[in-house]
């Protein structure tokens, strides 16, 4: 059974950067598709990227140009690099592929 373990999460300031990491096991990456979402209070889950197995990234509006999707499927690992952050990034992220989901991890980012 595949499962997915989301770090990296931490408290910030606005402005800087944060690396968020998606382990995987139980399966290889191979050609699966990944996605980065995120949840913030009171808010309902939104997109925020996805990377397809050949390593083609999307993103949503409120983050392109800030943040980078990536995979490195030797380490099972899928990444989200944020930089710029700001408050309104705030939520606890998600990592999904394929109806599986990690538990989240917080990103707080204060002004």
């Amino acid at each position: 059974q595949v499962q997915l373990v989301e770090t990296g999460g931490k408290s910030v300031q606005a402005g800087v950067s944060l690396r968020l990491s998606c382990a995987v096991s139980g399966g290889p990456l191979s050609n699966r598709e990944f996605n980065w979402l995120r949840q913030g209070a009171g808010k309902l889950r939104e997109f925020v990227a996805s990377i397809d197995g050949y390593g083609r990234p999307s993103y949503a509006d409120s983050v392109k140009g800030r943040f980078t999707i990536s995979r490195d499927n030797a380490k099972n690992t899928v990444y989200l690099q944020m930089n710029f952050l700001r408050p309104e990034d705030t939520a606890v992220y998600y990592c999904n592929s394929l109806g599986y989901w990690g538990q989240g991890t917080q990103v707080t980012v204060s002004s």
